[in-house]
């Protein structure tokens, strides 16, 4: 009997052992070093294959990081930039390698309760799910949605409602082809299996995607990339506490640590591609030569080039946005900074403090330059995605509007996005569409902030056309695939945008989902579904 107890005992003390040894996650810079730009990986022949495994490992630095881990001659390289061309066929396979020593119920909220217990280290506690048939979502589960891209909801492509892959799963395949007709500019992958991927995200799981083509202006310019990061000691984010930007996985600390920088030769105008991969962080981007604020010739917004292209001294980032701008060169013996000049998110809305990204130093060698762009540059499509969509004559109109609201006189924080009309319910995995329409209907949301701190307003599988603010028509209206609503007052009306939304495509026929990219918004509910029939 003591035997048999001893082994058991010895047995549990194993597997326990093994799962307490992530796999190792690839080095993260140090503060203070030299930012560069992520690794390539073009497309040969029209397909570019790439195997990836996510893994998470406690790391040095005192943060959870979670790794999109991709072999490189024999190295382990975190986080590569997929580069595809229209019409390119992508095939990424993904294994699920995360290790989790405690499982926990699904949140109903943020601040739902979390209930440890042992799990054995493959399957956590449900078996695999054949390709994309649902099931329990665990701390080890994960998927991969390909941000702004608009391709179709469906197993195997872009669907984050029923693909469920669990750690130990064999690899599974996303294969999917870039439309003829899209827009060139950059688009990003991340986790997003419902209340798990803040915690996945904080931890780095993100990398970006451009489809190739050229933008006006950009040609032959030093092509910087730069992803912006957040990371949290506690990874329920939303609890208070030390919290890091970080460029390019390396900590924006200044002046607490030295400052991330880059070099650039004095003179040379620069191409900038910068995504806004934080799970909460509205970044409000500016470059400061001396002491002067630069004009940056924004020439994309989301993916979407500009025409004509737009000046800004300062670009409002809400999380998952992108911006693509060319940076004026550096005058001689100056130095310069990029910064987030920080955002009032509302009285009850996370903290964005200002915050140092990374320095600009001068020099007159030419070979510290980045490459321009090596990608293989495609002509546009004659019509590009979403074309002639101002002037449609909408189907229907709509009127959704964000809210939240707190249980009690002190507990948790329930959030909702509704269709006027309609109860606010807090989402679930199986929860209806809240929405449904068909391919061919052209349709105006109008979308309102009724909550006391800002929301991003986010759907996937296609981009929106911004049509007004405040009521007020948008001069030059552009496409979008994230946009802020800034926090209500208390008193007068409420913040609001409304946008064209364009399901013409019979690509996208199917279910998806429509949240706030705050992320542990969208983990607390405040995410719902639309279903598209087929005509």
């Amino acid at each position: 009997m003591m035997k048999s107890m001893l082994l058991v005992w010895v047995t549990l003390i194993l597997l326990t052992s093994a799962w307490a040894q992530p796999p190792v996650c690839p080095q993260r810079p140090v503060p203070g070093s030299l930012v560069v730009n992520p690794l390539d990986l073009f497309s040969q022949n029209g397909t570019l294959s790439v195997n990836l495994t996510l893994q998470n490992q406690q790391g040095s630095d005192g943060f959870m990081h979670y790794c999109y881990v991709y072999n490189y001659q024999g190295q382990p390289i975190e986080a590569p930039t997929l580069r595809l061309n229209p019409g390119d066929q992508l095939v990424l396979n993904l294994t699920d390698n995360i290790q989790a020593p405690y499982d926990k119920y699904p949140k109903s909220n943020k601040m739902s309760m979390q209930m440890p217990m042992f799990v054995p280290p493959k399957y956590a506690n449900n078996p695999p799910d054949p390709d994309c048939n649902g099931g329990t979502i665990v701390p080890s589960t994960t998927n991969m949605h390909f941000h702004g891209m608009n391709i179709p909801p469906t197993c195997h492509q872009d669907d984050v409602i029923n693909t469920l892959i669990q750690s130990g799963d064999p690899p599974f395949q996303y294969s999917f082809q870039v439309p003829s007709n899209d827009n060139p500019g950059m688009y990003w992958y991340h986790p997003h299996p419902h209340g798990q991927a803040t915690t996945q995200i904080d931890g780095g799981a993100s990398g970006a995607i451009f489809i190739e083509g050229t933008i006006g202006g950009t040609q032959g310019l030093p092509e910087r990339v730069f992803i912006i990061r957040q990371q949290f000691n506690n990874p329920n984010s939303w609890i208070p506490g030390p919290n890091q930007l970080t460029i390019n996985y390396q900590p924006a600390l200044f002046p607490d640590a030295p400052s991330p920088f880059i070099n650039m030769q004095y003179g040379q105008q620069e191409f900038w591609r910068v995504s806004n991969s934080t799970s909460q962080s509205f970044l409000t981007l500016q470059v400061i030569y001396g002491t002067t604020a630069q004009n940056l010739q924004v020439v994309a917004l989301d993916g979407v080039p500009l025409n004509p292209p737009i000046t800004e001294n300062q670009i409002l980032l809400a999380p998952a946005g992108r911006a693509e701008f060319i940076v004026p060169g550096l005058p001689s013996d100056e130095e310069g900074i990029f910064l987030t000049n920080g955002y009032d998110s509302g009285p009850v809305g996370n903290p964005n403090p200002p915050q140092q990204l990374l320095k600009m130093f001068g020099t007159t060698n030419s070979k510290v330059e980045p490459p321009a762009d090596r990608g293989q540059k495609t002509p546009p499509a004659p019509r590009q995605r979403f074309a002639g969509l101002l002037t449609q004559q909408p189907t229907t109109q709509r009127q959704l509007y964000f809210s939240e609201q707190t249980v009690g006189s002190n507990g948790p924080t329930q959030y909702f996005i509704t269709v006027a009309g309609q109860k606010p319910t807090v989402f679930k995995m199986d929860s209806p569409p809240a929405i449904t329409t068909q391919i061919g209907a052209v349709e105006d949301w109008t979308i309102e902030n009724h909550a006391g701190e800002a929301h991003a307003f986010h759907i996937h599988q296609l981009h929106f056309l911004l049509m007004d603010i405040n009521g007020q028509p948008v001069q030059n209206p552009e496409l979008y695939d994230t946009y802020t609503l800034p926090p209500w007052s208390g008193s007068g009306p409420y913040p609001s945008i409304t946008v064209r939304m364009d399901f013409r495509d019979p690509q996208i026929a199917g279910t998806f989902v429509y949240h706030c990219h705050i992320i542990d918004h969208e983990d607390g509910g405040m995410m719902q579904k639309i279903q598209v029939n087929p005509n």
